[in-house]
This record gives structure tokens, C-alpha cells and sequence, in this order.
């Protein structure tokens, strides 16, 4: 199997992208969740995020938004003790509020749909080669960040939100040369 470059050479790495990057997401919580994880990748690599997930899951009650949403200041004092996750006093204080407006957006239309309107309600296909094409963002990601933060979203920059469209599925950015970009291709909603 000729994986995309970037995945290993770590099992929970090889792992991540056979089975789970880009597989397309339509579960508002999930989406969420993989966003603030992407969120909290910032400035660090990714595979530290994946070693650290079942953590921020137990931290984060599941990622449950609207539990999330009703913590406040000794929450984020908890979790700044919690070593088993990323302790960027931003970044928590950002999931919190990140929790609220998720709320709202979900009631207003659901989060999944908002997000997914951006790409048609089908992931975008692309026919990459080499990882050197795949770019950092897009025009569409630098339009889903501007938008995440007018409704208030903190953590949600160009670069981040492309990575979030990446693995979420919105986007198909598995290499045309990895078997995974066929069997995720086959995968968009009817």
C-alpha cells in the first residue's frame, strides 16, 4: 500500500490515516470535536494531538458541547493541571466559547449543515500526486475561517481549517497514488 507521505511511521499514525482521515464526518458533535483538536494542533504536529485524543476526550467530557459550554474559570484551572493534554490557557478558554457558539449555530441550522454548505453537502475531490501540491489552505478555507469567526469561533485560522477539511472529508486530499483516496471517494453521501 503506497499511504500518503505524510502518515507514519507510527502504527497509531498509519492507523489514523487508513481508517479515519478524510472518511467524511456529518455528526455535528464529531465535527466539532476534530475542530478542536485541529485547533489545538496549532504550532505543534499533529501525531502529538493523536497520542493525547482519548485524553482530551475524557477531559473535555466527550466532547460534549453543551456541557463544555457551562464551564467556566475553575474549569479552565482543572484542565491547566490535566498533563495528559495540550495546557495552552487560550486554547482551553477558546473551547469553552467554541462550545457556545457551536450551540447557537447548531440551533439555528445545525453545525454539520453550515459546515457542509461550504462544499455542497459533498466532499470536494481532488487528483494530487505528490504532497508538494497539496496546499496549505484554499480560498474556500480562508472563506470558512473568516465566517467561524464572525459567529465567534477562536482557533479556526486558514491553515486550520483546511487540515479540518482535510480530515474531516469535506475534502479529499488523499493522494490519487494511495488506495485510500479511492475507497474515500466512494464514500460520499447519497
Amino acid at each position: 500500500m503506497e499511504r500518503c507521505g505524510w502518515a507514519g511511521p507510527e502504527q497509531i499514525y498509519l492507523d489514523y490515516h487508513d481508517t479515519d482521515w478524510g472518511v467524511p464526518e456529518y455528526d455535528s458533535r464529531a465535527l466539532w470535536e476534530k475542530l478542536i483538536l485541529d485547533g489545538f494542533q496549532a504550532g505543534l504536529s499533529w501525531i502529538t494531538i493523536l497520542k493525547k485524543r482519548e485524553n482530551f476526550r475524557e477531559a473535555f467530557a466527550g466532547f460534549d458541547p453543551d456541557i463544555v459550554a457551562a464551564w467556566g474559570p475553575s474549569d479552565v484551572d482543572r484542565l491547566l493541571g490535566n498533563a495528559g493534554i495540550i495546557r495552552h490557557r487560550g486554547k482551553i478558554e477558546a473551547t469553552i466559547s467554541n462550545a457556545r457558539v457551536w450551540q447557537k449555530i447548531e440551533a439555528r441550522e445545525g453545525f454539520d449543515t453550515y459546515l457542509w454548505n461550504y462544499v455542497g453537502g459533498s466532499p470536494l475531490q481532488n487528483s494530487w500526486k505528490t504532497l508538494a501540491e497539496v496546499p496549505a489552505f484554499t480560498p474556500l478555507s480562508e472563506q470558512l475561517s473568516k465566517d467561524l469567526k464572525k459567529e465567534g469561533f477562536r482557533f479556526c485560522g486558514p491553515t486550520i481549517v483546511y487540515a479540518f477539511m482535510q480530515a474531516v472529508g469535506m475534502v479529499n486530499d488523499h493522494l490519487t497514488t494511495c488506495p485510500r483516496h479511492t475507497e474515500v471517494k466512494a464514500l460520499i453521501r447519497r
